[in-house]
């Protein structure tokens, strides 16, 4: 393993001992951190990186940041979970459910997968229908129906589903249907033709990087209201990133549910499912009977740690300039990635939003995942190897900003993959 040292070698060789590929199955093994702090990490070597990480997202404000640690340190004197109510998981639902558009109650949950899982469940119960309709390249967690059609290594005909996974019951299939993202025509054609069996339509607003087209969620939304479909926001990823109100507040579009996690515990496990009370009802049974209750029971879910971390993270969210810096930083970075890639007269352009984003390497435009297909993905995978050894780390095809990052973390940034550009052979210039 050339230029690891010695102490690197041993905890690699340790970890494919003990974890399947050597790996938290989330990302490249030989990666150890071991520190971060604001926009930055370091590894168990010592080296140093701006980081577009940001633990897959969380940390939106940055590493170890000083207020939401101080409130972390105090709870852990109080205790650490509680299973029962805890009072800072109630005032974190209630900042919730006052900041996001579709929000009259929410359930917690632990993780975002658990979120999706339980808002297509919702959505069934809440109809009494079997089918969710999906899009081709969405991401709703690791759950048999959240992995359908999520990266499929062969294209089916829509709306036929293709499992991600091994271990996937063939009968899946039969309750998922598949339409490409962006395309209101084919989805229209699918209700149309097959509403009286769907429950509801799951869709990231932001699908992985690829920006929703105009009237896009906007006719969704007008869909399902008219034939009584449930609306579900995958926000996992862009709730409290995109705006304070989530995606649903920057596009306009107020679906039935939501699902939030990432940002909303601060750093600590923690996620939820939000939306319209008359829906959220099928989690009491005294409201809705045996026939209706959806049982959900977590034992982490509003753990009071996260609680107080998301608490105060938000509360630092809700405070003046806050957006505005990130979306400035997003944009610079933005700007002279597609800067570079012009000079260096390689077919490529950014795709996504200021606070995510990344450079796709692809002369064409890309409205959904078919078209990523295009992309250059060994000259993808270069660079990011490349802006590694330059101090940058970034997902395979991510830019997660934070607050925390500065103008410096931009420069080197551009610095690096400028750096990247350079080496690359001549036959891809």
């Amino acid at each position: 393993m050339d230029g690891f040292g010695d102490a690197e070698q041993a905890l690699i060789a340790r970890a494919r001992r003990v974890l399947p590929a050597g790996s938290f199955g989330n990302f490249p093994a030989e990666i150890i951190l071991r520190q971060g702090r604001g926009g930055r990490v370091w590894d168990v070597a010592g080296r140093e990186y701006v980081d577009f990480l940001l633990g897959s997202g969380p940390m939106f404000l940055g590493h170890c940041h000083p207020e939401v640690d101080e409130a972390v340190r105090a709870q852990l004197d109080r205790g650490t979970t509680f299973f029962a109510n805890n009072e800072h998981g109630i005032a974190l639902a209630e900042a919730i459910v006052a900041a996001l558009p579709c929000a009259e109650q929410l359930r917690f949950v632990g993780s975002g997968t658990e979120a999706d899982l339980y808002a297509m469940r919702l959505a069934r119960a809440f109809r009494g229908r079997d089918k969710i309709l999906k899009f081709e390249g969405g991401y709703h967690g690791m759950s048999d129906h959240g992995l359908m059609s999520l990266a499929p290594k062969h294209l089916a005909n829509f709306p036929r589903p293709v499992p991600d996974s091994a271990g996937i019951p063939k009968s899946v299939a039969d309750d998922v249907l598949v339409a490409p993202f962006n395309d209101l025509a084919a989805v229209t054609r699918l209700v149309e033709s097959q509403g009286e069996e769907i429950a509801g339509i799951i869709v990231e607003p932001l699908q992985r990087l690829i920006p929703p087209a105009p009237g896009f969620l906007e006719g969704l939304r007008e869909l399902c209201t008219r034939h009584g479909l449930v609306l579900i926001f995958d926000e996992v990823v862009t709730g409290f990133r995109f705006a304070y109100g989530g995606a649903q507040s920057y596009y306009g579009v107020t679906p039935d549910l939501c699902t939030l996690g990432k940002i909303i515990g601060g750093g600590f496990p923690l996620a939820a499912v939000a939306g319209r009370a008359d829906i959220m009802a099928h989690f009491d049974r005294a409201l809705v009977g045996d026939a209706g209750f959806l049982m959900q029971v977590g034992t982490l879910s509003g753990n009071p740690v996260a609680a107080v971390a998301g608490l105060k993270t938000l509360e630092i969210l809700r405070r003046p300039g806050t957006y505005e810096a990130a979306f400035a930083t997003g944009r610079a970075l933005m700007e002279g990635l597609s800067g570079l890639v012009a000079r260096a007269g390689i077919p490529g352009q950014v795709v996504g939003e200021p606070p995510l984003f990344d450079l796709v390497f692809t002369d064409g435009p890309v409205p959904d995942y078919r078209a990523t297909l295009r992309a250059d993905r060994a000259l993808q995978a270069h660079v990011n190897h490349r802006l590694r050894a330059g101090g940058i780390l970034k997902g395979e095809s991510k830019y997660y900003i934070a607050v925390a990052h500065a103008p410096r973390d931009v420069d080197q940034t551009l610095e690096a993959f400028a750096a990247a550009m350079g080496s690359l052979p001549a036959a891809a210039g």
